[in-house]
């Protein structure tokens, strides 16, 4: 008796618990998880998500944050997802090979953001930057200056990258450490996530941004000197444990469509012509065929 009313109940819970899943399968598969470089919110939030789903019926369920953060966390099995977009190649090489867990196999590189330098309209220092170079301002005391951690995001990076450049260029050694101070400084850096919300609050007076952020939020903006230009190159690919690999290639189908293109050069984005690195024979023969068409 005893062990019949437990067949009873454990068949009950069996199917409870079916019930119960099954949705979730089917939110799953429709649904594509989406983890990209902090910079693309806008561009995600507000229009390649609305204009996929239109397209499709697929949800995208994005998680932004800076692209080596990302990257250290798929490697650490802390985060999973469809589909990795970051804002540097050099990061998809810490997801590929078997030392690495392989991760990413392949990825396309396909659009570019210059690095500029962006500050609040109504900062004490707003109108310095239009009549004085921007190196100089941003020693001026008391400016409040924003970047991202160059550990975690390669936007931090740049930023090292280009004022180092400007020391050079402007024959001025100590520039990194007056304008930056150490590569971890507190004081400056900050989540890209939430960088472009504090200087819209006025909590800083500057920062370094890419261009389509600059171009999203109609935040005044001075470019260095071409002798100092450094880009995002904006990556894809699909990664290797997705859940939903069919969804996800129906996503970066999308993005390289004529109307993600669009949508890209409409946030300010430069769109390329795609091009491959790894082994192109894991690509999803849709994907293949999207980056072998000719240009349009």
């Amino acid at each position: 008796m005893v062990c019949k009313l437990l067949r009873t109940i454990g068949f009950a819970l069996g199917l409870a618990i079916t019930a119960a899943s099954a949705p979730a399968r089917a939110a799953d598969n429709g649904t594509v998880s989406v983890l990209y470089a902090g910079s693309l919110v806008n561009l995600m939030e507000h229009s390649v998500g609305p204009a996929f789903r239109q397209a499709t019926g697929l949800n995208l369920q994005g998680y932004a944050a800076g692209s080596n953060k990302i990257a250290n966390e798929i490697k650490g099995r802390l985060r999973r997802g469809d589909v990795f977009i970051s804002a540097s190649p050099k990061v998809n090489g810490s997801l590929m090979g078997e030392v690495n867990g392989n991760h990413v196999t392949w990825y396309v590189t396909f659009a570019r953001s210059p690095l500029m330098i962006g500050y609040n309209p109504r900062s004490k220092f707003a109108r310095d930057f239009k009549t004085r170079r921007w190196d100089k301002v941003l020693q001026e005391p008391g400016i409040r200056i924003g970047r991202t951690d160059p550990k975690l995001d390669p936007k931090g990076a740049f930023a090292m990258q280009m004022v180092t450049r400007a020391a050079e260029l402007y024959h001025q050694p100590d520039l990194v450490q007056k304008i930056l101070g150490a590569p971890e400084n507190p004081a400056q850096v900050l989540p890209e996530e939430t960088l472009i919300g504090r200087l819209q609050s006025g909590q800083l007076d500057a920062g370094f941004f890419y261009s389509t952020e600059i171009s999203d939020l109609k935040i005044p903006a001075v470019a260095p000197d071409a002798a100092l230009h450094t880009q995002a190159d904006y990556t894809l690919t699909i990664l290797a444990d997705a859940p939903n690999a069919a969804g996800a290639a129906k996503f970066v189908d999308f993005l390289l469509s004529r109307q993600g293109k669009a949508l890209l050069e409409a946030h300010g984005i430069e769109v390329a012509k795609p091009a491959v690195t790894g082994n192109p024979l894991t690509m999803p023969a849709s994907v293949q065929a999207v980056v072998e068409a000719p240009v349009q």
